[in-house]
């Protein structure tokens, strides 16, 4: 299993990140991104510490660590400039907050996380046609969410990136132990989205190729 959207207490998660692995670690997860929430006002303060935890528990445990963040409810205009600046930090993945239709996303994000070449567009709620065509190009990829509220969409996520050529992967956006997924809730989480079952393999495979890409081959 491999989960690149997760959130430690940097943001709002619950647990400190050597606990957060260890726990995935027990479930036999071969890699996540630990990806908390931020803007310009803390950017600095959190990557270079996940960072750090990330390279400490590479050397010891068997879960690969991605340090990341989740550019959250950042005006538009500013995701580009502030995605540059966290890979600047040390960022090797780089999600932005997409247009989940639970909260106020400002329109447009979806959009300007596209053009701004991010990994990975979380939750992207009722993305566009040519959002997800531009996504396709761009090769920045759409993630179907197992948490609540936001997988409310999941089903039209899926269909938007299968027409448009897109890639998807499955995320579960944790916010404590208990948002960790198993493979049968994945392999659920994946199907009621739509997808035929058997596709989780093919998120997965999905998930590895954007891993190769940035520098954490699994």
């Amino acid at each position: 299993m491999i989960d690149l959207h997760t959130h430690t207490l940097f943001s709002d998660g619950a647990l400190i990140p050597s606990e957060h692995v260890r726990r995935l670690e027990v479930l036999g997860y071969g890699a996540v991104g630990l990806t908390d929430h931020a803007d310009a006002s803390l950017l600095d303060f959190i990557i270079p510490r996940i960072v750090t935890i990330s390279k400490q528990l590479n050397d010891v445990q068997a879960v690969k660590v991605i340090p990341g963040v989740e550019l959250t409810h950042v005006p538009p205009v500013l995701i580009a400039p502030l995605a540059k600046k966290a890979r600047d930090l040390g960022a090797a993945l780089v999600v932005v907050h997409g247009e989940t239709i639970v909260e106020p996303v400002a329109p447009g994000t979806n959009r300007a996380a596209i053009e701004a070449g991010v990994d990975l567009l979380a939750h992207p709620g009722l993305i566009s046609p040519d959002d997800a065509t531009l996504a396709a190009k761009e090769g920045v990829f759409l993630e179907i969410s197992g948490r609540s509220g936001h997988s409310l969409t999941n089903g039209h996520v899926a269909r938007s990136a299968l027409d448009a050529g897109a890639s998807l992967i499955l995320d579960s956006d944790a916010h404590g132990p208990g948002d960790f997924m198993t493979r049968e809730l994945a392999e659920k989480v994946v199907e009621g989205a739509g997808l035929p079952k058997g596709s989780l393999e093919d998120l997965l495979s999905n998930a590895r190729q954007l891993l190769e890409r940035i520098g954490y081959p699994l």
